[in-house]
């Protein structure tokens, strides 16, 4: 029963997903926001959605290991597993922004996650405020930045012409099978781990992050075996940014989220920090400002050995 939970409460977050994303860019058309704005802010908080109701309904059922792992695994499995394997399928090219702001960024709101948690043993209501301020400036920042820029990320534009009352049907489908499907998930979740004789950290590293990154994880090789723009190492560093600043954020504004599993602070958060300050280093070496087949492979095979260690030293 727990297994189909757990599979019942990923299909209801993809759905869920998919309608929040329709029906905030069509809300954001008829308040007459531009394309850039919507792009860059609305569909970004609205795909993290799934993972901010996760996280929430975690801390609110008890499970704080849930919760923070589950943003943890996420950022782990978008460089390791979903950068790895869309660059194995076809080479990912890297534009400038990444090392003047990109990078920078989610290494400053890495290491703020790792001090706000070392230093008291939780994510306290002052700190989740200080992540999503963090998270709002930047966005300004990167706003402002991209004014002159034509190339934006593409935005359905036939969702302009949605009536209201469509809108708010899929404003009820995508809240209504956000909140079941996050239940269902870390209800499951909790059963799987006591099952098998896991704690709820390794599962929230594991199970519950590969999950909440495989929609990416298919958009981004669909569109690289197709040839098309598929979805950049600029992205993928946005959504780890997006993850700590506003799913931790405000998860921890809702409520405080204590750590309750030392493998967190003493293994996982290294990994996280490890995966994302060897891009740095991997964009610079032979075949520069390029994620090449081979360094996809090596993201793939160092994200297995961390699969591996997390259920090794359970």
């Amino acid at each position: 029963m727990s297994i189909i939970l757990v599979v019942l409460g990923f299909v209801l977050l993809v759905i869920g997903g998919e309608f929040l994303v329709r029906s905030s860019v069509a809300l954001s058309f008829k308040f007459d926001i531009s394309k850039m704005v919507i792009g860059m802010t609305v569909v970004s908080f609205a795909t993290s959605a799934p993972e901010l109701l996760v996280s929430i309904q975690a801390a609110l059922s008890g499970s704080p290991a849930i919760a923070i792992n589950n943003v943890v695994g996420s950022n782990i499995a978008n460089i390791g597993l979903v950068l790895g394997i869309t660059a194995l399928v076809g080479p990912i090219a890297v534009d400038r922004s990444f090392y003047k702001l990109n990078w920078p960024v989610m290494m400053v709101f890495s290491l703020f996650l790792y001090y706000f948690l070392y230093n008291d043993a939780k994510l306290s209501l002052v700190e989740g405020s200080t992540l999503f301020a963090g998270l709002i400036l930047f966005l300004m920042v990167l706003i402002r930045g991209l004014k002159n820029n034509t190339v934006v990320d593409e935005v359905d534009e036939t969702l302009a012409v949605v009536s209201g009352f469509k809108i708010f049907i899929w404003l009820v489908i995508g809240a209504s099978a956000l909140y079941y499907g996050s239940e269902w998930l870390v209800e499951g979740a909790k059963e799987i781990a006591q099952a098998i004789g896991v704690s709820e950290a390794v599962i929230g590293v594991s199970l519950i992050a590969i999950g909440t990154s495989v929609p990416e994880l298919a958009a981004s090789v669909i569109a690289a075996a197709k040839q098309e723009k598929a979805i950049s190492l600029g992205n993928l560093i946005g959504s780890n940014i997006f993850n700590i600043g506003s799913v931790l954020g405000l998860t921890a504004i809702v409520k405080p989220i204590p750590v309750t599993e030392k493998q967190i602070l003493s293994n996982d958060i290294f990994w996280m920090l490890g995966f994302a300050l060897v891009l740095l280093p991997m964009v610079f070496v032979k075949q520069k400002f390029q994620i090449s087949r081979a360094k996809g492979f090596l993201l793939v095979f160092a994200y297995g050995v961390f699969m591996f260690l997390v259920f090794a030293m359970k």
